[in-house]
Parts: structure tokens; C-alpha cells; sequence
């Protein structure tokens, strides 16, 4: 179920992506000014993940997860009738980003906390995937919608695929194990604990309190804005329009970001596997590094006809977000079970400010310069920083520590 979940978050909040050239012909605005949506939705996206993971302690999974669908639905229904940007700032902008904002790696992160004990890098790397797969069902079908039947159909589709999962999710969906009588994966005793009592917004700020003592949070902070700048925040909202300046149809260039979907899925999975069994430092440093080389490389793929372009697919596409698994792991180790859902919902919030960030600047440099040459190369560099970030954190730290320091009145949550 939350497999499902992610899926529809990841292809919802993919699709502005298709939606950039679509809006420029119709309204006339420029990519700065439609950049400035993305900005706001992939700044909220990331910034809900804190909230979102005390919300989930407090009133759980499933009721957080039906309320974001919801979200969704009404969001891109309602930008079908906008017609000026502050309307598309706000619903697209707003709306979609706090609802899938709710749906994000935090999510995956507390599922697998709560329901596996061993295997919990290889369950991450899957639910990452779900992410790619969103990407792999949503985008060929959204580009082909946005080119041949208005960028409307598009935003419509969203909705009612939003709207179609929010039956099965308030069905099937879980908030913990002990809610069908049986004991996390690999677990030797049941976790029965209630859910949190406490203020979820309250909770939220102690978790970055916990954080922001530790060298070691900034250092992973830091390389996840990086990432989210060189993932989300430029080739998912960029390359499509970048393609198209090529002289792509915007369908070809949608089918390219979905082919990087299909290698995501063999990359994160395999990212999760390792993550069970080596350093998670060392694959970070990996993953940011090829990632760099691969962006520096971007530019020059577009003047090599198929071929440049499909390398860099397939090498980007390995390494998409091969990094959630290995840092998932290393927040755990250093906050302890208990803390890390909530202190890594400030660390992935990090990796959409870079995201969001490199949206609107990757626009801006489109709309002043002519071509994206500037931001892919920018990103690149960013990348090979983050490598030698990584491997200045801590080998290891404990593994379980005390709760946030909640008073009486609103108790730790489990």
C-alpha cells in the first residue's frame, strides 16, 4: 500500500515537468515565472516531511496519507480553471506540494522503521523505487495527454488517479504491525506502544533541535540539498523542455525522464541491498561522485544525436535516488530508532530546498542565457562537493537512543 502511495506522489509531483511548455503557449509566461510554482511545490514537498512524520506518530500512517491524497486531487482539479500565475503558485505550487509533501521518503522511511527490523535497507531501496515506477506509469501517458489533448487532460488524470487510490489505501493500509497481531520483520518482540499524545508541530521542532547539535546532521543535510538540486529540482522539472529545445517531441522527451525511471528501479534497489551491507559513507561518496561526472556530461549529449543522451540515461538513471537508502541508515544510526523519522523528515527537507532552488534557477538561467548549458554543468560540480561531504560523517554512532525530550504532558512517541 504505501508502495502504491509513493507511486502516485512521485508521478503527481513529476508532472509540471510536462506541464512547462504546455502553460508557456497558452498564457504566455515565461519559465522563471512558471519555474516559481515548481519552486514552491518541491520547497513544501520537502518542508511537510518533518511535520508529516509527527503528524503520522500522532494520528498515523493512514489517516495522513488519505488527508494528502485528498490534497492532491483538489489541487490539480482546481488549476484545470486558473488563469493567472498566483493561481497556479498557489494550487500547483501550495496545494500539490503539501499533499505530496505528506507522501514523500519520509513516509518510506516510517514504514520501514516500524515494519522491518533486518532487510530495512533493501525494504527502502524498494519503496524509493515506487517513486521511479510513478514516473515509468505517469509521464509517457501525462506528455502524450498534455500534447495531443491540452495540458488540461493532464491535470485532470492527476486528480482522478489521486482520488482512485485514496479507497484502497483507507482499506488496506496499516500503522503498525502489532495492528494485525504480528511483529515487525525480524523482530523478536512485538512493538505494541500507542501512538504519540503529544503537539505533532511541538515535536516536529525538537527533532530539529536533536539535529541541528550534530555536525554530522549538517553534513547530511548539506549533501541532500545537493542531491535534491541535481534530481528533482533539475533533471525531473528540466529535462523535459530542455529536451524540447533540442527538437524532441515533448512525448519523446517525456518517455526519456520515464526510461530514467526503469533504471532508478534496478539502481535503488540494488543501493538498498549494499546499504545492508557496507558503509553507507563510501556509496554515497560513489553515488554523488558518478552523478557529477554524468551531469558535466549532459550538455554535450544533446550535440550527439541518441546515443550521448541514451548514456547518460542509463548511467544517470542508476543513480537517480540510489542516496535515500544509504542516508536513511545513517540517520537512524545516528539519531536512534526513535528520533530519526522526524530528524530525517528535516534532512529531506534539506533535499527539496536544493530541489526547489535549482527549479526556479535553472529557469531563470533558460530565460536569461537561452539554454540550460550553465545549470547542468553547476550541478555537476555541486555533486563532486557532496562526495567529499559524506565521507567527513561519523563511521558510526548509536544505534538506538532516548526519545525527544517531551515533557509529562506529551509523551515520547514510539
Amino acid at each position: 500500500m504505501t508502495f502504491v502511495a509513493l507511486m502516485g506522489a512521485a508521478g503527481f509531483r513529476a508532472t509540471p515537468g510536462v506541464l512547462i511548455v504546455p502553460l508557456e503557449h497558452e498564457f504566455g509566461w515565461n519559465r522563471a515565472v512558471i519555474s516559481f510554482a515548481v519552486f514552491i511545490n518541491l520547497l513544501l514537498f520537502g518542508f511537510t516531511g518533518p511535520f508529516a512524520a509527527a503528524l503520522m506518530n500522532r494520528f498515523g500512517i493512514r489517516t495522513v496519507t488519505v488527508g494528502a491524497l485528498v490534497t492532491v486531487a483538489s489541487g490539480a482539479l482546481l488549476t484545470t480553471v486558473m488563469t493567472a500565475p498566483w493561481q497556479l503558485y498557489l494550487l500547483w505550487g501550495v496545494v500539490v506540494g503539501l499533499g505530496t509533501g505528506c507522501m514523500a521518503s519520509v513516509l518510506a522511511a516510517t514504514v520501514a522503521g516500524r515494519w522491518f527490523v533486518q532487510r530495512r535497507g533493501l525494504v527502502l531501496g524498494a519503496l524509493t523505487a515506487a517513486g521511479a515506477t510513478g514516473q515509468l506509469i505517469f509521464l509517457p501517458f501525462l506528455g502524450w495527454l498534455a500534447q495531443n489533448r491540452g495540458w488540461r487532460s493532464a491535470a485532470i488524470t492527476v486528480g482522478i488517479a489521486a482520488l482512485a487510490v485514496v479507497p484502497i489505501v483507507a482499506l488496506f493500509l496499516r500503522n503498525r504491525p502489532a495492528d494485525l497481531g504480528l511483529r515487525a520483520y525480524g523482530a523478536t518482540v512485538p512493538d505494541t506502544g500507542p501512538l504519540s499524545t503529544g503537539n505533532p508541530i511541538r515535536n516536529a521542532f525538537r527533532g530539529l533541535g536533536i539535529g541541528a547539535r550534530s555536525r554530522d546532521f549538517w553534513l547530511l543535510s548539506g549533501s541532500f540539498f545537493i542531491c535534491g538540486a541535481s534530481t528533482n529540482g533539475l533533471i525531473g522539472t528540466h529535462l523535459i523542455p530542455a529536451s524540447m529545445d533540442h527538437g524532441m517531441a515533448e512525448v519523446t522527451a517525456a518517455s526519456l525522464l520515464a526510461v530514467i525511471g526503469i533504471f532508478d528501479v534496478v539502481g535503488t534497489l540494488v543501493s538498498g541491498v549494499l546499504t545492508d551491507r557496507f558503509d553507507s559513507r563510501w556509496l554515497l561518496f560513489w553515488y554523488y561522485g558518478l552523478r557529477g561526472l554524468s551531469l558535466l556530461f549532459l550538455p554535450y549529449a544533446f550535440g550527439t544525436a541518441y546515443f550521448g543522451l541514451i548514456l547518460f540515461i542509463v548511467f544517470y538513471g542508476l543513480d537517480w535516488v540510489a542516496t535515500v537508502p544509504p542516508t536513511v541508515q545513517l540517520a537512524r544510526k545516528l539519531f536512534g530508532q526513535q528520533n530519526f523519522t522526524i530528524v530525517y523528515g528535516w534532512i529531506f527537507a534539506a533535499h527539496q530546498l536544493g530541489a526547489a532552488s535549482i527549479a526556479f534557477a535553472a529557469g531563470a538561467v533558460r530565460t536569461f542565457f537561452g539554454d540550460y548549458q550553465l545549470a547542468f554543468m553547476s550541478s555537476g560540480l555541486l555533486c563532486l562537493i557532496a562526495a567529499g561531504l559524506v565521507l567527513r560523517i561519523v563511521r558510526t554512532r548509536r544505534t538506538e537512543g532516548p526519545g525527544l525530550p517531551i515533557p509529562a504532558e506529551a509523551p515520547a512517541y514510539s
